[in-house]
């Protein structure tokens, strides 16, 4: 017999679509402000404020998506037969997000069907790292918890091992801790921009807190738990950034101004992740999930929208933004070099932000299709 089935809870969507219009806004500044391209962590002080905060808020992105994956993938299984019809949802769906990765995806950023360098980024992380969960979830709930702490904590103690293109083991560490270059055959490659090895640990520590999110547990004692872990997780961050010895490759360092200071202690590494950066972003993520339970209910139903079809949002924006910078570079012409760019971070914004309306309604319709639709793949976008 099914366990009863948990409603749907609205503050997961809502911070779903918060995290995917701050990546709209972050892949606008790729699109049409890459003439002012960012390193990782990002180079102080030449990186201006405007932009390093900018690129500063997408960071919440990842963390909270694939957090919020693993908490929905506990949801999923109490709605349709437990750990069993969990594990095999995120088998397929997951296979079926690396093979999205590497064709619609990689074309959206593009417009180039054969090209010589095909990217690994966030949808094929996210995919692997469901594939991961559909075995790693069978574990007693107290061990999975454990793993996940055991990765995100103690996935920096291997960042000394390097493997160099051709040795034995670098494609595998590759895709799992360092980001860097397989080679392909018919030689191209592939870029592993989101090496999966920490995202497996964020993953399974969404799935770990999935019950925190059952209608059995109040929303207060929900509340008071994301709080919680979001002061634990952000007071862990700034011990660990006070102390410079663990948990982040490149130290902060005191800059010629207090907020280039400021700029420094919170510029972690994502590619991949360090813990620093996890604990900092995971604990910002917890403390929006907390805040939107209790939200206002019209503001939390307008983020929902695009929280509730996010792999629609994520392709169809990202050729939403790729036309119309092609169509820019076609009545205007180039700006900067062989680019058309924006005159300033603020425009970015502004067309991000205008960008979203369509999108909004976009979503709302894809949403209500999908609702109506009886075709099992539609499960699957």
């Amino acid at each position: 017999m099914a366990a009863p089935r948990d409603p749907r809870v609205v503050g997961i969507d809502a911070l779903r679509g918060l995290v995917m219009v701050l990546m709209l806004v972050d892949h606008a500044r790729e699109f049409f402000f890459l003439h002012a391209q960012v390193s990782d962590p990002m180079a102080l002080p030449a990186t201006h404020p405007s932009l390093f905060f900018t690129r500063l808020s997408a960071h919440l992105c990842a963390p909270s998506f694939i957090l919020l994956t693993g908490i929905a993938a506990w949801l999923y299984g109490q709605r349709h037969g437990g750990l069993r019809a969990a594990s095999g949802f995120l088998f397929k769906r997951g296979l079926f997000l690396v093979v999205l990765e590497f064709t619609v995806v990689n074309f959206a950023w593009s417009f180039t069907f054969l090209s010589q360098t095909y990217y690994f980024q966030v949808i094929g992380a996210i995919g692997l790292s469901m594939v991961a969960l559909s075995a790693l979830l069978y574990l007693p709930r107290p061990a999975l918890l454990a793993f996940a702490l055991l990765v995100i904590f103690g996935h920096n103690l291997l960042d000394p091992i390097r493997f160099e293109v051709g040795e034995p083991g670098h494609d595998a560490w590759a895709l799992l801790h360092d980001s860097g270059y397989i080679p392909l055959p018919w030689g191209a490659r592939i870029k592993t921009s989101y090496p999966i090895l920490p995202w497996i640990g964020v993953i399974a520590l969404g799935f770990s807190v999935g019950p925190w999110f059952s209608s059995r547990v109040p929303p207060e004692v929900r509340r008071r738990r994301l709080w919680l872990s979001a002061a634990s997780s952000v007071a862990l961050f700034v011990l660990l950034r006070l102390l410079n010895v663990y948990g982040e490759p490149r130290p902060w360092a005191a800059g010629a101004t207090t907020l280039e200071t400021v700029m420094s202690f919170v510029n972690p590494t994502k590619y991949p992740p360090s813990l620093a950066f996890l604990l900092m972003t995971l604990g910002v993520g917890m403390a929006l999930l907390a805040g939107l339970d209790r939200a206002p209910r019209k503001m939390t139903a307008t983020l929902a929208v695009f929280g509730a079809a996010p792999l629609f949002f994520y392709v169809v924006h990202l050729f939403l933004l790729n036309m119309l910078n092609q169509l820019a570079l076609a009545i205007v012409g180039p700006n900067q070099g062989e680019l058309y760019s924006l005159p300033g971070i603020l425009s970015v914004w502004g067309l991000a932000l205008l960008a979203t309306v369509p999108m909004w309604f976009a979503c709302r319709a894809f949403s209500r299709m999908k609702a109506r639709s009886a075709r099992p793949w539609m499960s699957y976008l």
